[in-house]
């Protein structure tokens, strides 16, 4: 078995997104749809269409950006990613900011920060929250989509790195946001993906650049191995199940 306590380094996670950015947007379905869903609960907790000033972490290739310009308009738009090919998928007039989250400088007084399906790459949530917080504006908008300790466990279960760090469950995000940051929306919905083989997994893997933390050679002997063990615990006549386990969290600062 190998240690899953290994934080992945920053290097490694960002060579494995800048690999899957060809196929990313379009292999990473269910990102997609949660990116949908967070513009969804986002604007039935209140939050305005029309906004001055909004920041998005993490945009990859522009799903939750693309959800957000069919419903929200912001008079001023940054976006940051940790792989500085993403600024061709920024939109027009927006500004970009490459590098890590946890090391940019934030863009100050915003009414909208939001991120969909990033956070739990970040190893200190805490310490990330507390940066935000003071970047938003007085009754500023959060909104993240982050995933819950069922995500990949599949995988998890027999070994494999290709997990991030920071997995929370809903119940978990009131004890790590800022007391000043009072949540409008809290949900969790775990999604199955289901794949004949353990080649074909693996593939959506990669090309969702999702095994970040994988250390993984893989030899014909060991893929062998692996679909073995994974067939003989998880498999079922549909095939091999690969958990998703998505939360939303809207909140709203006070004051």
């Amino acid at each position: 078995m190998k240690d899953l306590t290994a934080i992945p380094s920053l290097n490694r996670i960002e060579r494995s997104f800048q690999r899957g950015l060809a196929t990313y947007h379009k292999a990473a379905t269910h990102q997609a749809s949660i990116a949908d869903q967070l513009v969804k609960v986002l604007l039935s907790s209140g939050a305005p269409k029309r906004i001055d000033r909004m920041f998005e972490f993490g945009s990859g290739t522009g799903h939750l950006t693309q959800a957000l310009q069919s419903q929200v308009t912001a008079q001023q738009h940054w976006l940051n990613d940790l792989v500085p090919a993403c600024q061709d998928y920024a939109p027009a007039g927006a500004s970009f900011i490459a590098g890590p989250i946890e090391q940019i400088a934030l863009p100050s007084s915003q009414n909208l920060i939001c991120s969909a399906n990033t956070i739990q790459w970040v190893a200190d949530i805490p310490n990330l929250l507390k940066r935000i917080d003071r970047a938003l504006a007085a009754n500023g908008w959060l909104a993240l989509s982050a995933f819950g300790t069922a995500q990949f466990h599949e995988l998890r279960a027999i070994g494999s790195t290709a997990s991030a760090p920071s997995y929370v469950n809903a119940d978990g995000w009131h004890r790590l946001l800022p007391s000043d940051l009072k949540i409008k929306h809290l949900s969790q919905a775990r999604r199955v993906e289901w794949f004949p083989d353990a080649l074909t997994l693996l593939k959506h893997l990669r090309d969702t650049g999702v095994n970040g933390a994988a250390q993984e050679v893989w030899s014909r002997r060991k893929l062998r191995e692996f679909e073995t063990e994974y067939r003989n615990r998880f498999g079922t006549p549909k095939g091999l199940p690969l958990s998703y386990d998505p939360v939303w969290i809207v909140a709203q600062k006070t004051g």
